[in-house]
């Protein structure tokens, strides 16, 4: 079990977060526009440090080009700002170094503090492409859940990357179910820090329910959503307390067509969840590929090639009626 913090070194790390970010004001209010001009202004301003400042550490020249980086990429979001202190300074490196886009910045910003990863952790969350796939593939739930646990879209995922296992590409349920125990401390990090395991019956502690997760090493079929709900009503008569929120399930399968679970889910009442699991890290170019294309599908359409586009359909329309 990890120790809180200390009072005292909390208010060291904001300390030294605070003097960073003072740092990178200074050097983004110089107007640092070149490399060359640049490279100069922050040569000075690292040598100045060296000798005004002796025994103050950290402010070399490449540590205050990061510097300025924070500062210009944080000083327009007020309410990220807000939460910069909460993170170690080595974490913002990670986020400022694969992190694309403000939103992508902020997504992991808010998710490194609420499941405390470690640097290696998010830097593992980063290469498995979790913002891509997030945007990509938004978490699929049934209708009872998004009632009774409006947040469990938040918490939950569309696929879970369980390379951590080395499990060959043809395995059993009985090997990942195994594996699974012997890496469960990895797991939960998977799954979400608020998990409490019970062998694989978990207690989610911000839904205040239980989760059921059934693995299933093959294809999801409808039929395993009847189970499922055997399961978890036997669940919510015997071993739920009274002040807790009902049972819901997380039917973890090797693969999924989302339009069978959208059929699957269409008049069940279960209060199921169903996502895939992968034995390998994803493709992270492809990703980044596939949300370039999904920003611009949602990026707005000019009224000229709008125009042109309609022109074109008329056009295509009529040489069909024809």
């Amino acid at each position: 079990m990890k120790r809180k913090p200390a009072p005292a070194f909390v208010a060291v790390r904001n300390v030294i977060q605070s003097t960073h970010r003072r740092a990178s004001r200074t050097t983004s209010r110089r107007q640092i526009e070149s490399a060359e001009r640049g490279g100069g202004i922050v040569d000075e301003l690292a040598r100045y440090l060296a000798r005004t400042q002796p025994g103050l550490r950290g402010f070399t020249r490449p540590n205050l080009f990061r510097m300025r980086q924070f500062y210009e990429a944080y000083r327009d979001n007020a309410i990220v700002t807000a939460l910069l202190s909460q993170l170690p300074w080595t974490r913002h490196l990670l986020i400022l170094s694969y992190g694309n886009r403000p939103e992508e910045r902020e997504f992991y910003v808010r998710l490194a503090i609420r499941e405390k990863w470690s640097s290696r952790e998010l830097e593992r969350q980063f290469r498995a492409g979790l913002f891509e796939r997030t945007v990509l593939h938004p978490p699929q739930v049934s209708a009872v859940i998004r009632t009774s646990h409006s947040t469990a879209v938040e918490v939950c995922k569309d696929a879970y990357v369980l390379d951590f296992l080395d499990l060959p590409d043809s395995h059993s349920e009985a090997d990942l179910h195994r594996g699974l125990l012997h890496s469960l401390p990895r797991f939960i990090t998977e799954l979400g820090r608020d998990l409490v395991a019970l062998d694989l019956l978990f207690f989610h502690r911000g839904l205040k329910c239980l989760v059921a997760i059934e693995l299933k090493a093959a294809r999801f079929e409808p039929e395993h959503l009847g189970k499922r709900n055997f399961y978890l009503e036997a669940l919510d008569r015997d071993v739920r307390k009274p002040h807790e929120n009902p049972a819901i399930g997380l039917l973890l399968c090797a693969t999924k067509d989302s339009e069978v679970v959208e059929y699957a889910f269409s008049r069940s009442l279960s209060p199921a969840m169903i996502a895939e699991y992968a034995t390998q890290l994803p493709d992270k170019r492809l990703l980044q590929a596939k949300l370039h294309e999904f920003y611009q599908l949602l990026a707005p359409v000019d009224a000229a090639e709008s125009d042109s586009r309609v022109a074109v359909s008329k056009r295509r329309k009529k040489g069909e009626q024809a």
